[in-house]
């Protein structure tokens, strides 16, 4: 089965929000390591730049580049990798129940000049159970897939609080080398919050609104479509481009009325090197 292993920081993939760092380690294992299977554990830093909107609708566009460690671990069961650290479950050749974790990082509503004087977005954690359906293998080292991710939302913004439920069904095609050594990753699907998390990011209340920004409550409902796609290039075994594009369409979402919501569309771009210092000498299946 293919197993593409990333490590991302950013947003939370089922919610798509406020600007981070959505840079990804794109196909972390270089196509010259199919054959004899990828290291168990790798261990690298990577540097990264990324423009995006700073929040689903937004008007403003916030850039982040920052230079962090990453870890891989592709455990049979345990797992640290483009989902954050969980298990996962093979229920057969076709179908994996994962579970883990991803982060995104804060955004300052100081930033933001429809938010000024609303309360910061902050550093958001994102668990929860990720059911993953092999569709096709078109050819070897290619897959397409459906992916049903819902997951909890917590917020760290002086305390850990809860702020609901998202979900992204989304359909997954990656592929290991489309020429040139370069390795690629398209998504399309949907973003959906519950009524608490599109109050995160949507709603204005009471004591918050003023004459130009009126109060506003949220419903649960569509945050927007989304399609994004990634790819990825090793320069040489340790060292690895890669670049990611996306593509936001929130015409059909169901807070469009907010004062908070500006934008029907949004679109983020990032790049960025990751280095490789140290790996497993034991290898694994894919």
């Amino acid at each position: 089965m293919l197993r593409t292993s990333m490590v991302f920081l950013t947003t939370p993939p089922a919610i798509g929000a406020k600007l981070a760092l959505t840079t990804a380690l794109l196909f972390s294992a270089s196509a010259q390591a199919q054959d004899a299977g990828l290291p168990l554990w790798e261990a690298g830093v990577f540097a990264g730049s990324l423009t995006s909107p700073a929040y689903p609708g937004s008007a403003e566009r916030l850039t982040r580049t920052l230079a962090l460690p990453y870890f891989i671990y592709r455990g049979d069961i345990l797992r640290v990798d483009r989902g954050g650290v969980g298990a996962r479950m093979m229920m057969g050749p076709d179908v994996e129940l994962d579970v883990g974790f991803a982060a995104s990082l804060p955004a300052s509503s100081a930033d933001i000049a429809v938010r000024q004087g609303m309360p910061d977005l902050g550093t958001l954690l994102e668990f929860g159970p990720v059911l993953k359906l092999t569709l096709a293998r078109p050819q070897p080292g290619s897959r397409i897939g459906l992916e049903l991710p819902v997951r909890g939302v917590f917020e760290i913004n002086g305390g850990l609080r809860s702020q609901g439920f998202a979900f992204q069904p989304s359909l997954v095609w990656e592929t290991r080398d489309i020429g040139g050594g370069w390795s690629l990753s398209a998504s399309g699907g949907l973003v959906w919050g519950d009524a608490q998390l599109n109050q995160y990011f949507y709603g204005v209340p009471n004591n918050y609104a003023t004459a130009q920004r009126p109060s506003f409550e949220a419903q649960a409902g569509l945050i927007g479509m989304r399609a994004s796609l990634s790819s990825s290039k090793s320069l040489t075994p340790d060292l690895r481009l890669f670049a990611y594009a996306r593509q936001d369409q929130y015409s059909l979402g169901a807070n469009l009325s907010s004062p908070l919501a500006l934008q029907s569309t949004g679109q983020s771009v990032g790049l960025g090197l990751s280095w490789v210092f140290g790996r497993s000498e034991t290898r694994v299946g894919n």
